[in-house]
């Protein structure tokens, strides 16, 4: 049986706290339950919080400013990079401090402001480093289907998601990071452009690409989650397109050369221009201008990032392809090739690209997501590998700084489970709001199951 408050949205959760027709101790209660049924299934967390998170919602219930709290009794999941007061921050490592932060992340700190309540702090792989997340905290799997990966960093927020363990939950991206786990489990998962959100990630971000934002179930959720991460005046208040056609670019060429998009998911990219296009948008082909060392310059930050977070951790205590990654960062940082003339050449080729189109649509992944494996025990070319092949679309924005989402796109034919597809849409700096108004134009005109409330067997 499912309980009543479990697989409704945040709006719906919130407004009904604030009405006084729930309780939030009712709320958290049923999602610790729900927790407790389908995580030994999922791996979504590594740390429940029980006990605190009751706690939290009794003292939320006495708030004089309850009626007032854009997200009143939602139960959120905090990903285990991000320091919550009280708790180690693993970061998915054996290597890292058990010791309690004294503070929560400011990201974190807005939204129990806003009145969410935290059940949770979720799975990532070592450092936040590998497209799967899997670590010696255990393997996230996707909701849809138990066989593959939820993808990573963020892995355990997005399948803590799908699986209705929490209506909403903070991830971050520094190359996919919120994208690929969104992707895999079929949820709405946004990138907010530089600056957007507090960052604070890290040493330094790996260069400035790394942005925390929201992982929802429907476009209102992460509408009214990044308002309150943004910091946005009015939380609770309208967006959209405001009625005007956009100018929409379709591109499923790959950013690296040889890895071609499976063909469903360039039809994905398509039937989503159609849809676009019956909501008034003008849609055409135009492939991203893509440069050919696009990828060489995201990879120096990720390698160069991977090493400045290690600094000072135990080398042996890390798995292999960390120690491999963090060497292989050193090297680049020694040799000057993370520049930032990168990022502003390639700002320029998409200013004038998006001089012609206002939204991009392009494909999240380019393959089905892999399976679930000890991808952490293996070595370090094999994971590389693995993750430039099925997940090559998402970097080049986080180069840009610019805000990407992505959105499910139906499911891939010909797969015994419901296997999630997804499409990303790409806007100039501040287009949050743009590309969460076309979410919810697609959400209406193709909508997606939001949950896997019944489990595969």
């Amino acid at each position: 049986m499912v309980a009543d408050w479990v697989g409704r949205t945040a709006v719906e959760i919130a407004e009904a706290v604030r009405r006084r027709e729930v309780t939030p101790r009712q709320v958290v209660a049923e999602h610790l339950g729900r927790i407790e049924r389908v995580e030994p299934r999922v791996g979504a967390f590594r740390k429940v919080l029980a006990e605190p998170a009751l706690a939290a919602a009794d003292a939320l219930a006495d708030r004089d400013d309850l009626a007032a709290l854009p997200l009143a009794g939602v139960p959120v999941a905090v990903k285990d990079n991000l320091p919550v007061a009280g708790e180690a921050t693993r970061n998915g490592s054996a290597a890292t401090s058990d010791a309690p932060a004294t503070a929560d992340h400011e990201t974190v700190r807005r939204l129990r402001a806003a009145g969410a309540v935290v059940v949770g702090l979720t799975n990532v792989p070592e450092l936040c480093v590998f497209g799967t997340t899997d670590s010696v905290f255990g393997t996230t799997r996707s909701p849809w289907d138990l066989s593959r990966s939820a993808g990573g960093s963020s892995g355990g927020s997005a399948a803590a998601v799908a699986a209705a363990m929490v209506p909403i939950a903070l991830g971050n991206d520094g190359m996919g990071s919120i994208r690929i786990p969104s992707a895999n489990c079929g949820v709405l998962g946004l990138k907010p452009g530089h600056g957007s959100v507090p960052a604070d990630l890290g040493h330094d971000g790996w260069s400035g690409m790394s942005e925390n934002g929201p992982i929802a179930t429907c476009a209102a959720d992460a509408r009214l989650m990044l308002a309150v991460l943004a910091g946005f005046d009015d939380p609770i208040g309208e967006v959209g397109t405001e009625g005007r056609p956009l100018r929409i670019a379709l591109s499923v060429n790959c950013p690296t050369p040889g890895i071609p998009a499976a063909p469903q998911l360039a039809a994905a990219v398509r039937d989503t221009g159609r849809h676009l296009a019956g909501a008034g948008h003008r849609v055409a082909r135009a492939e991203a201008p893509y440069p050919w060392w696009l990828g060489a310059a995201s990879v120096g930050r990720w390698l160069a990032g991977t090493a400045a977070d290690a600094r000072g951790l135990h080398p042996q205590l890390l798995a292999p392809r960390t120690r491999r990654h963090a060497v292989l960062g050193r090297a680049v940082t020694r040799a000057g090739l993370v520049r930032r003339s990168q990022r502003t050449a390639w700002q320029r080729r998409l200013e004038e690209f998006f001089a012609r189109y206002d939204v991009l649509v392009t494909p999240t992944l380019a393959q089905p997501a892999p399976l679930a494996h000890r991808w952490h025990t293996r070595g370090w070319t094999g994971n590389v590998l693995s993750n430039a092949r099925y997940a090559p679309f998402s970097h080049p924005w986080n180069l840009a700084g610019w805000p990407a989402l992505a959105l499910p796109a139906g499911q891939h034919p010909g797969f015994a489970e419901s296997l999630p597809m997804s499409v990303q849409l790409v806007a100039p700096p501040g287009g949050e709001r743009l590309l969460l108004g076309l979410a919810e134009e697609l959400e209406e005109r193709r909508p997606w199951p939001r949950t896997a409330l019944d489990l595969p067997r």
